[in-house]
């Protein structure tokens, strides 16, 4: 749980650290009065838009084939049976 709580975080991030790449590659990135005026709002909306996304994405992805019944992995007489779909 912990590792889906901290790959949204970082798509959450990614904007936020776009903008401060390109505020750096354009030599602004050490003047305090342009990260003032970062549109922090559009980051923020353009993070939880891939985040989103990207919940969307792997909830479609990871979907059940059709028509069948999905079977725990399990020890039968000391061999191992590996779960799977009928």
């Amino acid at each position: 749980m912990l590792r889906v709580v901290v790959a949204h975080l970082l798509l959450f991030c990614v904007p936020f650290l776009a903008y401060a790449g390109w505020l750096f590659l354009r030599n602004r990135g050490l003047d305090k009065a342009t990260w003032r005026e970062a549109p922090n709002a559009w980051l923020a909306l353009i993070g939880m838009a891939l985040v989103i996304v990207s919940v969307i994405w792997f909830a479609n992805i990871k979907k059940m084939p059709e028509g069948g019944e999905y079977h725990h992995s399990r020890m039968e007489d000391g061999v191992f049976i590996p779960g799977g779909y009928d």
